[in-house]
């Protein structure tokens, strides 16, 4: 059974822990927008599984999809971008802090 993700970072993180799909991801910050048949030349992987990696991303909202007759373009998505950096952030000042204490106390400790 497939697990359901809830929530928006839940789906993103999920979905970040795929090499092909970062990737994926690099290349539209580079290349701003790309066809399914881009990345299924750059993998050399079948277009199912490219479709698959996609759709992963378009669900966490790491990728927009636009439709222009039978071609599917994607483009990077915004919005979750700003929530992981977010959530990333929260934790790094923790861990920071955290780190920077243990430091302090490492030098109290020399010398002593």
């Amino acid at each position: 059974m497939a697990i359901q993700y809830k929530s928006n970072l839940d789906r993103a993180f999920h979905a970040l822990g795929d090499e092909t799909r970062r990737q994926i991801l690099a290349r539209l910050s580079v290349d701003g927008k790309c066809t399914a048949s881009d990345f299924v030349q750059q993998f050399d992987s079948a277009q199912p599984t490219i479709s698959k990696h996609l759709r992963k991303l378009e669900e966490a909202g790491l990728v927009k999809r636009s439709i222009v007759g039978r071609t599917h373009y994607f483009t990077l998505g915004t919005d979750i971008f700003q929530e992981v950096n977010n959530w990333l952030h929260r934790h790094s000042k923790f861990w920071d802090a955290n780190m920077n204490r243990l430091e302090s106390y490492l030098d109290q400790q020399d010398d002593e």
